[in-house]
């Protein structure tokens, strides 16, 4: 393989019959099956705001480091705000980017459990004040396009609407990034600890609705060991499969490893994220699927690394207290644990 699919979603809000919702159907299901990873046209968001919300976000990451500082996540017990280059780790190596990491802008809603400190308002200032504006669309068109794919998961998987809807709601979970990965790789590095833009992962949450730019980076395990580049597609989203919907269908959508390689040095890549999520107090559950899917369901792969915890919550804060080691100090003694990189949870908990 040499690309990932491409999927059409206004070939599901447009499809009259029965035989054009079947064949968009198998589409969708064989790019989320076989690779996990696809982009999306046909979405209905203007690229005038994507490009608006791309020129905000550099705009920002040029501001003085001072400035920036002014919303540092470090500040934030929510995880929200700034973070300066090497400040976040992937697998306990640093990733080489800065970020503004957001979500829905949510009243906090207790300490107890832990995971419910991730409920809460986002870091903003007065330079900020413009992109603010415009992450505010763009997230509601994106969370919109989110729900609509989710959606046509459903009828695809089940044969009727709302499946996951239980999973939502007011109080649902997001995590959202903006992320400047500054230019540092030479021509003809290959990926290493040295060119590390972010190191090979898997999103949590049940979609993630990834906005890139033209610059290259972008890297999908599309077979064990086999990794393949995602380049820019005009007025194309990329999609991927988060852990909660393999854990869903168990195994038969597929979560991918990716990563992201440093532009060559005099370059800067843009990318702009939604982690589409759900209220964080539900467990993980397997949604059973139809005979004609079932037999093709590959179960949850384990990973020593990357350990599953029954609620979603927990999973969540999980990435968080080891990707962000000062916020995980500063405000989660009561749980976290720095001797413990594959959960950074204390024994017991969560389980």
């Amino acid at each position: 393989m040499k690309e990932i699919p491409a999927i059409d979603l206004s070939e599901y809000k447009n499809a009259s019959t029965p035989e054009a919702k079947a064949a968009f159907y198998e589409k969708l299901l064989h790019a989320a099956h076989e690779v996990g990873f696809f982009y999306l046209v046909g979405h209905g968001i203007s690229e005038e705001l994507c490009d608006k919300l791309r020129a905000q976000s550099k705009e920002f990451f040029h501001l003085p480091l001072e400035v920036k500082q002014k919303i540092a996540l470090e500040n934030s017990k929510h995880f929200r705000g700034y973070t300066a280059v090497g400040g976040e780790y992937t697998l306990g190596q640093k990733d080489w980017r800065e970020e503004i990491d957001l979500g829905l802008d949510q009243p906090p809603r207790g300490d107890e459990p832990a995971f419910m400190r991730l409920y809460g308002p986002n870091q903003w200032s007065d330079e900020t004040a413009e992109l603010k504006k415009t992450f505010d669309e763009w997230q509601g068109k994106v969370n919109e396009m989110g729900f609509t794919l989710l959606d046509a998961f459903s009828n695809a998987l089940y044969g009727r609407s709302g499946v996951f809807d239980e999973l939502f709601g007011d109080d649902f979970y997001e995590h959202g990034k903006l992320i400047h990965y500054p230019g540092r790789a030479e021509m003809g590095d290959e990926y290493s600890v040295d060119t590390q833009g972010v190191g090979a992962h898997k999103d949590d949450g049940f979609l993630t609705l990834l906005m890139i730019d033209e610059i290259a980076g972008l890297q999908v395990e599309a077979k064990k060991g086999e990794w393949i580049d995602v380049g820019y597609k005009k007025a194309a989203f990329v999609i991927n499969i988060g852990e909660f919907l393999e854990i869903a269908t168990d195994g038969y959508l597929r979560a991918t490893k990716h990563r992201v390689k440093s532009p060559l040095k005099g370059q800067e890549r843009i990318s702009c994220v939604i982690f589409l999520g759900s209220k964080l107090d539900h467990k993980l559950e397997v949604y059973e699927l139809p005979p004609q899917l079932k037999e093709k369901m590959r179960g949850v792969e384990r990973d020593p690394h990357n350990p599953l915890i029954p609620t979603i919550g927990w999973n969540y804060l999980k990435h968080r207290l080891r990707s962000h080691k000062e916020v995980a100090q500063k405000f989660y003694a009561d749980v976290y644990d720095p001797t413990n990189p594959a959960s950074a949870l204390k024994a017991g908990i969560g389980e």
